[in-house]
């Protein structure tokens, strides 16, 4: 937009400030158009319409000879210039005239604030000029329209857009030549450019937000607009420039890129609020899977995610990355699992993140594991990913000791990878057919009648793994009917589950048979082994070489502890994980048995205070050493031929 200063600049035009007329006050004020009168019409009382803010009106004919009509009339001018925001008012003189302005016109300019002006050019050169300034108005008009049009394609499809106020940012930057700055109290949400916040920070420090909101300028070409809806919100667009300052129109466009940036601040404070809300319910829903409450983790999440829960399967991923980017990485692995996991920051490690996997029949991978390794890969050399194989859903808290072992060993892989745990999984180890009729032939006692079947499975599983109180309450059963129920169970399998021996293979038997795939020609509950059929027993399982490397790398780190860490656990296995007749056999205090037993665990990421870590332990001390029993050295759980 052409300028007073720019207009007194054409030669052309001959054209200066009043004498006493403050010029440099003026040189900035925008002048939108012109309108000329003569003497004649002024002294008729025109205009007699308002004005259009912004324009030049020019006056010829006029000459004064003492106070007259002419003067009065000019006066009245001057104050509806003054009413309807006009640019200026400039007097036509003729050339070599030395009649000056009246005192009174020059006073009532600096009281109204109305800039005058006189030029000799001839009328030609103002006709020029005014279609100078309709174009230049024109082309003004264009370049805003283009600009809001091009503001308002920068609104994103998606509110919650995390890149959306830097792209708005970017492009006020860019269309008004200025530093840009998006802040709240607390962090810098958008900068164009990059040193933006530091060329405002002091701007936005040292005003007040009551002043932004109200859009006055806080310092030289220095803007500061409130982006909340109310005065004294906390989100702020500060914009500022070192060259010309803002004109209407501008100001004008920050105010609309400003409501832009608010609904999106706001959309961002809303979401953020959701989304907190959501993880706060993921994370209850993974915590009650891990204490086996299924049904409860359902209902938490059954609003959230419908039916992701519904599956009786699992399968639990563990990726580990630094401290200061797992935030950016939990977000990542929500987007891509979107749908088909649950995705939480583990509250106990902070560089954890847990993925849990329901697995559906017939779709045991679903892509999750493929799409973390890829995910891992691209977050850096310090990230790995481990898995576990597919669990029972109330056994979430072994695949996820499975899944923290497994990243572990995947720290030694090329691709910082180690999905379904191969050599951690013992489970997955074993002869699926072999493991099969080994573990149907136990139970085949309690599996020959499905009513007693369907009742004894749940209810020993949960008994096995917890104590009796803890089992009937997760069973909404009576103390006393678990216990009978255990009771029956022990004399059917002719067993006796005060020993660990027989608990673990139990255990592993029924999580075979209830929980693991069965093989392609399974048996059906109740089906009688025919006589002299092979019958595999719990040690010819465990006698492959898959399940020898398998224990041998599981104690690895334990043996080369300086305590004598084998031993203990040994001895504290022979006394029925009893810690008083341990330390008695070892001569050692119960304090440095139980030390050693939780440095076991951390060598062995398992948990020894539940079924599945007791059982790999076992297993492992049997296959490596020797000198732990297992059930069938007991002379009970051996099949008959």
């Amino acid at each position: 937009m052409l300028t007073l200063g720019m207009l007194a600049g054409r030669a052309e035009l001959e054209l200066a400030f009043a004498g006493g007329v403050d010029a440099a006050r003026f040189e900035a004020v925008g002048v939108a158009g012109l309108t000329a009168l003569t003497v004649s019409q002024l002294l008729e009382g025109e205009p007699q319409r308002r004005l259009d803010a912004g324009c030049l009106v020019l006056v010829t004919g006029l000459q004064f000879r003492g106070r007259g009509r002419a003067e009065v009339a000019l006066e009245t001018l001057m104050e509806q210039l003054a009413l309807d925001g006009c640019a200026g008012l400039v007097v036509s003189l003729a050339p070599g005239a030395h009649q000056p302005l009246p005192q009174a016109i020059r006073d009532l300019s600096h009281a109204l604030s109305v800039p005058v002006l006189v030029t000799t050019a001839p009328l030609r050169e103002w006709a020029k000029t005014r279609h100078r300034l309709q174009e230049s108005r024109l082309a003004g008009a264009e370049l805003r329209a283009s600009q809001l049009t091009t503001l308002v394609q920068q609104v994103p499809s998606e509110l919650a857009d995390p890149r959306a106020m830097q792209r708005i940012a970017d492009w006020l930057a860019r269309a008004l030549q200025v530093q840009v700055l998006v802040s709240d109290p607390h962090r810098v949400l958008a900068a164009s450019p990059a040193t933006a916040a530091e060329a405002l920070a002091p701007a936005i420090i040292h005003s007040s937000v009551d002043a932004a909101a109200s859009g006055r300028p806080s310092g030289p070409h220095t803007r500061l607009i409130s982006l909340g809806p109310a005065r004294g919100a906390g989100t702020v667009l500060a914009v500022a420039r070192g060259t010309a300052p803002f004109d209407d129109a501008e100001v004008r466009l920050l105010g609309h890129a400003a409501k832009l940036l608010g609904l999106l601040d706001q959309a961002r404070r809303e979401y953020r609020a959701a989304a907190e809300t959501s993880r706060a319910a993921r994370r209850a829903a993974v915590e009650l899977l891990l204490d086996g409450e299924v049904d409860k983790a359902r209902r938490v999440l059954a609003a959230q995610a419908p039916g992701l829960l519904d599956a009786d399967t699992v399968r639990v991923f563990v990726v580990d990355v630094p401290c200061a980017h797992r935030d950016v990485a939990v977000r990542r692995c929500e987007v891509v699992t979107e749908g088909r996991a649950l995705v939480i920051a583990d509250p106990r490690a902070d560089r954890r993140i847990v993925v849990v996997q329901p697995v559906r029949p017939g779709r045991p991978d679903d892509g999750v594991g493929a799409d973390l390794t890829r995910l891992v890969a691209a977050l850096g050399a310090e990230a790995s990913v481990g898995g576990s194989g597919v669990y029972s859903m109330s056994l979430l808290a072994d695949a996820l000791r499975e899944a923290s072992a497994a990243q572990g060993f995947a720290l030694l892989q090329p691709d910082a990878a180690a999905l379904s745990a191969p050599n951690t999984d013992l489970i997955g180890l074993l002869p699926p057919r072999d493991a099969q009729l080994w573990a149907r032939t136990l139970l085949d006692p309690l599996m020959r009648h499905d009513a007693q079947w369907e009742q004894m499975r749940e209810t020993l599983s949960m008994a096995l793994a917890h104590p009796y109180t803890v089992a009937a309450r997760r069973l909404n059963l009576h103390r006393n009917t678990v216990t009978r129920r255990v009771a029956r169970a022990a004399e059917a399998l002719r067993v006796d589950f005060a020993s660990v021996a027989d608990r673990i293979a139990v255990g592993l038997a029924l999580e075979l048979v209830t929980h693991r795939e069965p093989p392609a020609r399974s048996m059906t509950p109740g089906t009688p082994r025919t006589p002299g059929a092979y019958a595999p027993t719990l040690h010819s399982l465990l006698s492959s070489p898959q399940i020898t490397a398998w224990a041998d790398t599981l104690l690895r780190s334990a043996r080369g502890d300086r305590r004598d860490l084998i031993t203990t656990a040994t001895v504290w296995l022979t006394h029925e994980a009893h810690l008083e007749p341990a330390a008695r056999a070892l001569g050692l205090s119960e304090a440095t048995v139980r030390s050693h037993l939780r440095a076991l665990e951390a060598h062995m990421s398992r948990d020894l205070g539940s079924l599945g870590g007791l059982r790999d332990l076992q297993f492992a001390l049997y296959v490596a050493t020797g000198k732990v029993e297992i059930a069938e050295s007991r002379g009970v759980l051996v099949p008959a031929t």
